[in-house]
């Protein structure tokens, strides 16, 4: 696409999903990026930590990045299970999830936590890619953009710029339901997080990528991708699927 203020971005969040043979799904997607789609978009791949260094290793020498899905806040300390910045750095990712609306509701993370995780991931030199997004309750109750201001105002820090901060809008009923909002209710949301980073971090909110993420499928992807302020996508059950996956960053390109 042309014309646009920021270079797109489509991520993948692979979640709970993906074993040793998996690599393979990244290889698949490195071999079916097209010179357009190269020179276009961004193209970021979070698997399970597990795999992290296998996948830094499949795509070695081209553009395509690895994330991880999480991060403790701190670099180092007794918390067991836990996975600081600093060793995704160590494995070679570039990126991190934070806030994921699935960590928000089955692991209690807060607002607060948010910003603390996505400090953590500046500390390391890492991008940051905060999410928000509203419940099927708050849309019903007229409340999404209320809680997605609230949600962004509290989570992302002072200082925070384009190369170390993403923003994802993820309505919480539309992931893994096939329900998406409309292009009217994505353009108003986007438009009301950008107004709000500028409160934030002032004209560099005009560089920071927002993008959505909720049930983003080929057949959907161009159609989303076109609405304003909309720069990329961050796609769950899709990405698993390298075929699928192309078809989302094409149609960005």
């Amino acid at each position: 696409m042309t014309g646009r203020l920021r270079r797109p971005l489509v991520a993948g969040n692979w979640k709970m999903n993906g074993l040793r043979e998996s690599v393979a799904i990244v290889e698949a997607v490195r071999n079916g990026l097209t010179p357009r789609m190269r020179e276009a978009v961004d193209v970021l791949i979070c698997p399970p930590s597990t795999l992290i260094s296998s996948c830094v290793a499949a795509v070695y020498d081209t553009p395509i990045a690895i994330g991880g899905q999480n991060l403790h806040a701190k670099a180092s300390g007794a918390f067991t299970g836990s996975i600081s910045a600093e060793m995704l750095a160590d494995l070679g990712a570039t990126y991190v999830i934070v806030g994921h609306s699935e960590r928000r509701a089955y692991h209690h993370e807060t607002d607060d936590g948010v910003h603390a995780k996505a400090l953590g991931a500046r500390r390391a030199g890492l991008c940051g890619i905060i999410c928000v997004g509203e419940t099927k309750e708050e849309r019903e109750e007229g409340r999404t953009l209320d809680i997605v201001r609230a949600q962004l105002a509290i989570g992302v820090p002072k200082g925070a710029n384009a190369r170390d901060t993403v923003i994802a809008y993820e309505p919480v009923w539309a992931i893994g339901t096939g329900l998406t909002p409309t292009p009217a209710d994505i353009a108003e949301v986007h438009a009301s997080l950008r107004e709000m980073l500028g409160q934030i971090i002032g004209s560099e909110a005009q560089k920071v990528r927002i993008l959505y993420g909720g049930s983003v499928k080929p057949g959907n992807a161009r159609e989303l991708m076109a609405v304003e302020n909309v720069d990329g996508a961050l796609v769950g059950g899709a990405s698993l699927v390298a075929e699928d996956f192309l078809g989302i960053i094409a149609a960005c390109a």
